[in-house]
């Protein structure tokens, strides 16, 4: 080759078209308008603020659902951007900004790169988020989303720093503000490097997915990259960890025993302290992050190998076909039928091995007696009606317990102006049980319509009823608060008065508890909430 800067060009292509295919995405897309955001600088920014706090979920474990993405947007909204949006608002701009923008709207994504040493273009995948099926505490069903590897290299290449070097780098920074004991400084790289320990696991992960899927769809080149940076995690953290948290424990112990039997420590020995327990608990989970990514390593070795040892004995099974082997010979000559049982008797020998063909449940399954289906969809259909009629029913019941129960929260609001949940537990707990279960019917219902006031922070009443009229909205089953406080203000004369609603946390961090509340499946148990305080205008 002549020009040697030019290889690897694909590579260098692909992170381009990370980039690319995210602004093509986005660009000339009116939908931006409705939400304020007219410019292109504004619009990156908040897809890339959505990126990275899917990635901050991924990496603490926790679930990402789009209620939680509508909150996140919201909540930024009202801190930093201003822009004119309800929750409802954010959390349509979420659904937009996952499913067009990061997933174009399910279709795959490739990005041609030109390779110099082929003298050809490369089809690239490309690929910014993946998604999970999750159940929440009450057993229902959610999609959570998550980054793949192309979307940490997204996020990551802001950095500025090579894969291989990333580890290394944020080490060295790290213990250089080790030995200058600028521990608050120690204590964001440490956060770094085992963000990094648990980015290469997860790559780890997703790849021996990808093996169990179809393993020629994994390329040795792949495999050999992941292996070797395995190699370099492995090499460059537990003996160097271990080090570290010795070095962090004393120094901690140090601070302690001053601490203890000579005077009380300073504000500033009391953050170094704290940090230095911060610091020894991250070198902790970074050293078990070290053993997962080893045992996983070694786990990937093993499939790997596996799964290439079953395609190459496939490879070596004799197919032929039963029309021209079988049928046409026999169409020639009708006299080798005879000694058809010679042909049949190997499948005999042993009982044939069940295989599950992934294949075969793409296909489309046709009948093969037309009525006797026929029959049976009928049956299906008349089934699946009434149990959709049920389905609606309960969701008619639980949602008269919402409207019910916000009902009651609502009517001591305006009775006093203002109250707090305290205030609002102390006035229930001398009326009859009864009358309790009216404001709290359920656990979950209970929560659910706290946690959406919480949310709501600000409500306000003639701009719900605008948007109202201005848009024609489907019937929904599902518990919606603005929708429900409409209604609950349509239908009295008095809360018709109503213009704002303020909810808020109070400033002493009080909690308040519930007591023998029953739950869905009829136990008893507690409730505990923070604080809340609502103040109507009228």
């Amino acid at each position: 080759m002549q020009y040697e800067f030019l290889k690897q060009f694909p590579k260098r292509m692909k992170h381009v078209g990370m980039y690319g295919l995210l602004l093509q995405n986005s660009a000339q897309k009116q939908i931006w308008k409705q939400y304020g955001f007219l410019k292109l600088d504004e619009q990156i920014n908040v897809i890339f603020a959505v990126m990275l706090y899917i990635m901050e979920q991924s990496l603490k474990e926790e679930k990402c659902t789009m209620d939680d993405i509508g909150a996140f947007l919201d909540d930024i909204n009202t801190t930093y951007l201003y822009k004119n949006m309800s929750y409802d608002d954010c959390k349509k701009m979420g659904d937009f900004i996952i499913n067009v923008i990061l997933s174009n709207e399910g279709k795959p994504m490739y990005f041609d790169g030109f390779d110099f040493e082929q003298r050809a273009y490369k089809i690239m995948n490309i690929s910014y988020i993946a998604n999970k099926v999750i159940y929440t505490e009450t057993d229902m069903k959610r999609t959570s989303y998550y980054l793949t590897d192309d979307g940490y290299n997204l996020l990551l290449s802001t950095l500025e720093i090579e894969n291989n070097m990333k580890l290394t780098i944020h080490e060295m920074i790290f213990k250089m503000h080790l030995e200058r004991q600028s521990y608050d400084k120690a204590v964001d790289e440490i956060k770094n490097v085992f963000n990094l320990l648990r980015i290469q696991l997860q790559k780890i992960q997703e790849a021996m997915l990808r093996v169990r899927r179809n393993a020629l769809n994994y390329s040795v080149a792949d495999y050999s990259v992941l292996l070797e940076e395995n190699m370099d995690t492995i090499d460059a953290t537990k003996q160097k960890f271990q080090s570290y948290r010795e070095t962090v424990k004393k120094r901690a112990g140090e601070l302690e025993e001053q601490n203890i039997n000579v005077s009380k420590l300073s504000k500033e020995d009391e953050d170094k302290l704290n940090n230095l327990r911060i610091i020894e608990n991250y070198l902790n989970r970074g050293i078990d992050e070290h053993q997962k990514i080893l045992n996983s390593h070694f786990d990937l070795k093993i499939l790997y190998e596996k799964e290439l040892e079953l395609l190459a004995q496939m490879s070596l099974i004799q197919r032929f076909s039963l029309r021209t082997e079988l049928y046409d010979e026999v169409l020639k000559n009708a006299s080798v039928l005879e000694n058809m049982d010679t042909f049949f008797r190997p499948l005999f020998y042993q009982e044939p091995e069940k295989i599950y063909n992934i294949n075969k449940c793409m296909e489309l399954q046709r009948p093969i007696r037309k009525k006797k289906v026929e029959e049976e969809q009928e049956i299906l259909d008349f089934d699946e009606d009434e149990w959709q009629e049920e389905l609606i029913r309960k969701q008619k019941e639980k949602l008269i317990k919402y409207e019910k129960s916000l009902e009651v929260i609502l009517d001591m609001a305006i009775e006093k102006e203002m109250i707090t949940l305290q205030e609002i537990k102390e006035l229930y707990e001398q009326k009859e049980q009864k009358e309790l279960s009216i404001l709290i019917p359920s656990i979950d219902i209970f929560k659910e319509i706290m946690v959406e006031l919480i949310k709501s922070k600000e409500i306000n009443i003639p701009v719900l009823q605008k948007e109202k009229s201005e848009y024609i909205t489907e019937q929904t089953y599902d518990f919606q608060l603005n929708e429900m406080l409409l209604k609950l203000i349509e239908q009295d004369e008095k809360k018709q008065k109503i213009t704002k609603i303020y909810i808020a946390r109070t400033e002493k961090q009080q909690v308040v508890e519930f007591s023998h509340i029953l739950d869905e499946k009829g136990n008893e148990k507690t409730i505990r909430c923070s604080n809340v305080q609502i103040m109507v205008d009228m």
